[in-house]
C-alpha cells in the first residue's frame, strides 16, 4: 500500500501502488493468433520479456502536516502561527525501467512524495537506492535513477494509436504480493473528470488494478508499455473492474521535460471552455457533438497569436481526434513550453489548421495550497479583469476543496487583500504572508465586484 493512504473519490476513488507478480489472471478472453490450433495460448513468452524491467519500490520517510493556530488558540501554543506535525511512514509501489543504459525508472509521483529513501528492488533479487530526478504532482508522474547495471527496460508504445476494445495487461505489486499480472481491455480513452489528478486525460481498463498497483505498468500484448496504472474506481478501494492509466505518450512528454530541465515546464494555450454538450450545441448551433469549445481567449497568448478565436471548436490535435475541453487540457498542459501544435477547428462550419506555438505555462502559474491552504485546490495566473485591469485569475478550481468553498469560481480574478490591491501573484504571496486574522479577498467576476472572508 502506498506511504499516504489517498483515498480521491468521484463516486469512490482511490489511488493505488504497485510492484509485480508472474501471477495470470483473466478478466477477458484472450484473442488466438497462432496457425497451430494445438497450441494453447499464453502470455508467458510476452511476460518473460516484459516483466525484468518491472520493479518493486519501497520508500521510507517523514510526512509533515502543518496547521494554522487560530488568534484565540495560539497561547496553549506558545503563541506561535501554525502548529506542525512530523509523522515517519514506510510505503511501497512499483515502478518501470524506460531506459536501461541511463537507469531511468518512471513511476507515480504520490508513490514517492516526500520520501527521504527510495529502495528500487528488481525481479532477480537486486536492490538500488533511486535518486528522484524531478516529479510532477498534478499528473502524478516521477522520474527515478538506480545504477544501470545490466538492466531491462520495457519499449514505450504509441498511445495514441489504442482503441477501445485492444487487449491490455497490467503488472503490478497489490496488497504486497509481488509480480502480480492481470489482463483485460481498454474499456474506454480519454477519462477526466475524476478529481484525481490536475490533468487527467486517462487510459481506462478492466484488467484487476488493486491497492498496491500504483506505478506499474499497463502493457499491450506486444510487450510495449501503453500506460502507468494509476488510480481505481470502487467504494471499498477493491478493483470493480475500472482501473485508469496515464498513457505513455503523456509520461514520455513529462518525463523528458524531468530530463532537459529537471521540472515540468507545461505548455499554455491561453484559452478557457468548456465540454459541448446538447444544449450548448443547440444554443450556439454548433455542428458538433464532441470537442472543446472556446468561450474566451487570452490576449497575446499562443491561441491569440495563432488565430484560435472565442466560439472555435477544437476537434483534433496534430491529427488525433479531441473529444472534451479536459482531453485538450491534459494533451496541451503535458506538451513542453515551445511545443508547436496543428489545431483542427471548427469555425462557422468549416474546418481550418491553426499552428501555435505553446507558452510557457510555469512563468506566471501557481497552485494556490503554495500560498495560503484556504486556497488550495485553485490554481493561480498572473492575468487582468473583463475591464482590463490586473490582477490574479483563478485558471483552475477543483471542485469541492478549501478555495471553492470559500466561494472562488473559476475564472474569478483576485485584484485586492484587505483593501489593499494585488495586481501579481507574488504581490498576493506577500499580502498572504504578512497578513493576520480575518482575510477579505477583493474578487472580480464578470462586472460583479464583491469580497470572499478567510477565517483563520
Amino acid at each position: 500500500m502506498n506511504k499516504k493512504v489517498v483515498n480521491r473519490f468521484f463516486v469512490a476513488c482511490c489511488i493505488v501502488a504497485a510492484s509485480m507478480s508472474v501471477n495470470l489472471v483473466s478478466n477477458a478472453a484472450l484473442p488466438f493468433f497462432s496457425k497451430d490450433k494445438d497450441e494453447v495460448p499464453s502470455l508467458a513468452p510476452m511476460l518473460d520479456k516484459a516483466t525484468p524491467a518491472i520493479v518493486s519500490i519501497s520508500v521510507e520517510g517523514t510526512q509533515v502536516s502543518r496547521q494554522r493556530v487560530p488568534e484565540m488558540f495560539k497561547h496553549f501554543f506558545g503563541g506561535t502561527d501554525e502548529q506542525v506535525q512530523e509523522r515517519p511512514f514506510k510505503g511501497l509501489g512499483s515502478g518501470v525501467i524506460i531506459d536501461a543504459k541511463k537507469g531511468y525508472v518512471v513511476t507515480n509521483n504520490h508513490v514517492v512524495d516526500n520520501a527521504d529513501e527510495i529502495i528500487v528492488k528488481l525481479t532477480d533479487g537486486r536492490e538500488f537506492t533511486a535518486k528522484k530526478l524531478g516529479a510532477d504532482e498534478q499528473s502524478d508522474i516521477a522520474l527515478l535513477k538506480i545504477e544501470p547495471d545490466a538492466l531491462s527496460a520495457m519499449p514505450l508504445a504509441d498511445s495514441d494509436e489504442l482503441r477501445v476494445g485492444d487487449f491490455v495487461v497490467a503488472i503490478g505489486n497489490p496488497f504486497g504480493l509481488n509480480q502480480t499480472v492481470t489482463s483485460g481491455i481498454v474499456s474506454a480513452l480519454g477519462r477526466s473528470g475524476l478529481n484525481i489528478g490536475g490533468y487527467e486525460n486517462f487510459i481506462q481498463t478492466d484488467a484487476a488494478i488493486n491497492r498496491g498497483n500504483s506505478g506499474g505498468a499497463l502493457v499491450s500484448l506486444r510487450g510495449e508499455l501503453v500506460g502507468i496504472n494509476t488510480a481505481i474506481f470502487g467504494p471499498n478501494g477493491g478493483n470493480v473492474g475500472i482501473g485508469f492509466a496515464i498513457p505513455s505518450n503523456m509520461m514520455k512528454s513529462l518525463v523528458d521535460q524531468i530530463i532537459e530541465f529537471g521540472e515540468v515546464r507545461r505548455g499554455l494555450l491561453g484559452i478557457m471552455g468548456q465540454d459541448i454538450d446538447s444544449g450548448l450545441a443547440d444554443a450556439m448551433n454548433l455542428d458538433a457533438n464532441q470537442g472543446a469549445f472556446v468561450s474566451e481567449v487570452s490576449p497575446d497568448s499562443a491561441a491569440d497569436k495563432g488565430g484560435i478565436q472565442a466560439g472555435d471548436i477544437i476537434t483534433e490535435i496534430n491529427g488525433r481526434p479531441v473529444t472534451s475541453f479536459q482531453e485538450l487540457r491534459a494533451k496541451v498542459a503535458s506538451r513542453g513550453a515551445g511545443a508547436e501544435l496543428e489545431l483542427t477547428v471548427l469555425r462557422k462550419g468549416k474546418r481550418e489548421k491553426i499552428n501555435v506555438t505553446l507558452g510557457d505555462a510555469t512563468q506566471n502559474v501557481v497552485l494556490a495550497k503554495e500560498i495560503h491552504p484556504a486556497l488550495e485546490g485553485a490554481t493561480l495566473t498572473n492575468g487582468k479583469t473583463k475591464q482590463g485591469d490586473n490582477g490574479i485569475v483563478i485558471s483552475e478550481l477543483e471542485s469541492r476543496s478549501p478555495a471553492a468553498r470559500i466561494g472562488l469560481q473559476d475564472g474569478d480574478v483576485i485584484i485586492g487583500i484587505n483593501r489593499k490591491k494585488v495586481d501579481t501573484v507574488m504581490q498576493l504571496r506577500a499580502e498572504l504572508e504578512d497578513a493576520k486574522g480575518v482575510i477579505a479577498l477583493n474578487v472580480k467576476r464578470g462586472v460583479t465586484s464583491l469580497y470572499l472572508v478567510i477565517r483563520q
